[in-house]
């Protein structure tokens, strides 16, 4: 999955008003609603929230609760700096309810500012399928490997039950479905599921729906995690420059390994006081020098130095730098 582009930093100022200072929060989140449609019993049915912080100020999370006892909520870290991304992990408890839930999970920030953020989540627990495992689970795969699982479905109820067709909107997952057992009450199906070799490097938190004859409920949802890890590392993640005067410059080194040779196609940084040079040759090891110039008004900066590769995998580092009023001799 690529990460590219370059978000402005936003600073909020004190005398926000109590309506623009919830948006700011709001504005963190990819999204504040999910709904799962119809979840298995025993399906480990989880959703996170993505958000990113994109401001100035450090923002924490004081709290994470939920209006209903069929959902657990967290956030993966309470605080986030600068770019830094985080989530609300949110999961449903399959196996001790059923039915039709609406939860409410409230986030409360206390900092910068006081504010409030309600995520939404909608599920219908059936008690008559059962998943095993209750979820597909990739794990870590590297870029460019095949991850494969296989999953049990049981069904309890009408004899005639079939499930039809698997849909995804995921154009990655490839599926394979064998009926297994089909008795006067009971049905059982395999189900292998694939994640190619061409799968881009990125997080996985996607789903699949199994199409069923049943024309009331004819889709039910298996929930698909994972993470494709890019072959390149980047070192250090973080590039830290310093505090400079105006005008001051100064250059830092970016280490970028992989495996195998690879090319550096293009460096991009839209802030433009990074200067970044053309990098050429095809190795497991490149060396680029980051050229920072402050040459705008004091403050903060903080750039997002984009890494292209001739494989296509992006990369990226943050960098950071203050600058300060030059000194008068």
């Amino acid at each position: 999955m690529r990460h590219g582009g370059f978000l402005s930093i936003i600073l909020i100022v004190a005398w926000v008003t109590s309506l623009s200072g919830q948006e700011w929060a709001r504005k963190m989140f990819n999204k504040t609603s999910y709904d799962f449609g119809n979840v298995a019993r025993g399906s480990q049915a989880e959703f996170a929230f993505q958000l990113t912080n994109s401001y100035v100020e450090d923002v924490h999370i004081a709290s994470v609760e939920s209006n209903c006892g069929c959902t657990s909520s967290k956030p993966s870290t309470p605080t986030l700096k600068t770019w830094d991304e985080g989530q609300i992990l949110c999961r449903l408890n399959t196996r001790h309810y059923t039915g039709q839930k609406d939860v409410t999970v409230t986030v409360q920030i206390d900092r910068p500012y006081p504010a409030e953020v309600q995520l939404r989540l909608k599920a219908n627990i059936r008690s008559d399928v059962m998943f095993q495992p209750g979820l597909v689970k990739f794990g870590a795969v590297d870029f460019g490997n095949v991850a494969e699982q296989t999953i049990t479905v049981d069904y309890t109820g009408q004899k005639d039950w079939r499930i039809v067709d698997v849909r995804s909107a995921n154009e990655h997952f490839q599926v394979e479905l064998d009926e297994l057992l089909r008795s006067r009450d009971r049905v059982r199906y395999q189900l292998l599921v694939r994640l190619p070799d061409d799968a881009p490097v990125g997080y996985i938190n996607d789903q699949l729906s199994l199409i069923t004859a049943d024309e009331r409920q004819n889709a039910i949802t298996l929930p698909v995690q994972g993470r494709v890890v890019s072959p390149l590392t980047v070192s250090p993640p973080s590039l830290l420059l310093g505090v400079l005067e105006q005008g001051e410059e100064v250059t830092k080194q970016l280490v970028v390994r992989a495996k195998k040779p690879f090319r550096i196609v293009r460096l991009e940084c839209k802030d433009t006081c990074f200067d970044l040079p053309q990098v050429t040759g095809s190795k497991k090891l490149h060396i680029v020098p980051v050229k920072f110039v402050a040459d705008r008004t004091p403050g903060k900066v903080v750039g997002r130095i984009n890494i292209e590769t001739d494989n296509g995998v992006i990369a990226s580092c943050i960098a950071t730098a203050t600058i300060k009023n030059k000194t008068q001799d």
